[in-house]
């Protein structure tokens, strides 16, 4: 499933977009988001590789702001 993650500046927010289901979340939590997708990979390795296309996202995203996470 194609997922985005993308920067608002205005309200300092990313958006994650992960097929039709989207939400906004603090830019500050980004880190966290991709923790969370990260250990979910490991902790359901049934799951293949469902999780790689968000953490793509959320890594990209975390590049492009100048983050190491």
């Amino acid at each position: 499933m194609t997922a985005t993650a993308t920067y608002d500046s205005a309200s300092n927010t990313f958006t994650l977009k992960i097929g039709m289901w989207w939400n906004a979340y603090p830019i500050d939590d980004l880190g966290s988001w991709l923790k969370f997708y990260r250990d979910q990979r490991v902790r359901f390795p049934k799951s293949g590789t469902s999780y790689d296309g968000t953490i793509a996202a959320l890594e990209k995203l975390a590049r492009e702001r100048g983050l190491s996470l």
